[in-house]
């Protein structure tokens, strides 16, 4: 598997600016949701009329029960923080079924989106508790675990890119590999056998990472909010 090379470099001074095919893809991909929200919520009705808001409202309760159920309902706010990632990582993650290699099976994707993550859950619960409780929620339950604390909120951006980035590369690869051998038979062989894998590994390994993240993005708020 070979990395993509860049479609356009710059120097900004001494750096060097590659602009890969990952990055347009999230671009293509934000533009695709953006376009899709604004035509789905547009003209939304009190009482629903039209399979369209059916098909939002249903999406958005499923959304609002899963927060519900993880984190409570006093944690209804991050519901659209927590929509929006769920749909924005499941779309990259399904890239495979159209011919385009996932983004984030790009350490530099994940660790973008688990950065994003971590400065939301530091934020929101400064919001939440006061920046006075967030410094001392450091030192709970004691002084000494002020070091341990720290480290454990510096980790949670690495373990959840990690844990993203390897499933998700781990397909990729198997999936290409399937290809390489099959085309070594016939041609003809390609057309119809992988199907099965991209059924597993894109849309049902996709969406189980999807899920992942997201659990465990709610899990760390509630607990961060919660020391």
């Amino acid at each position: 598997m070979e990395p993509y090379k860049p479609i356009i470099s710059f120097n900004l001074g001494r750096l060097v600016i590659d602009i890969k095919p990952e990055a347009v893809i999230q671009l293509v991909i934000i533009l695709f949701v953006g376009i899709l929200a604004w035509y789905a919520t547009k003209d939304l009705k009190s009482k629903p009329q039209g399979k369209k808001q059916v098909i939002v409202e249903y999406l958005y309760n499923l959304i609002n029960n899963v927060v519900d159920s993880n984190m409570g309902k006093e944690y209804r706010d991050v519901v659209p923080f927590i929509g929006t990632l769920a749909i924005f990582i499941l779309i990259m993650n399904l890239t495979g079924l159209v011919g385009i290699a996932a983004p984030t099976k790009n350490f530099s994707v994940t660790i973008a989106l688990s950065l994003i993550v971590f400065v939301f859950i530091q934020a929101y619960t400064i919001r939440k508790k006061g920046i006075k409780s967030y410094f001392g929620g450091y030192a709970k339950p004691m002084a000494v675990m002020l070091p341990i604390n720290i480290l454990e909120r510096v980790m949670l951006p690495i373990s959840l890119a990690l844990r993203l980035f390897g499933n998700i590369l781990a397909a990729t690869v198997l999936v290409e590999l399937v290809y390489q051998g099959l085309s070594s038979l016939a041609w003809i062989a390609e057309i119809g056998l992988p199907i099965p894998l991209h059924a597993y590994f894109d849309i049902f390994d996709g969406a189980i990472q999807m899920v992942i993240f997201v659990m465990l993005t709610m899990i760390n708020t509630k607990i961060t909010v919660e020391h």
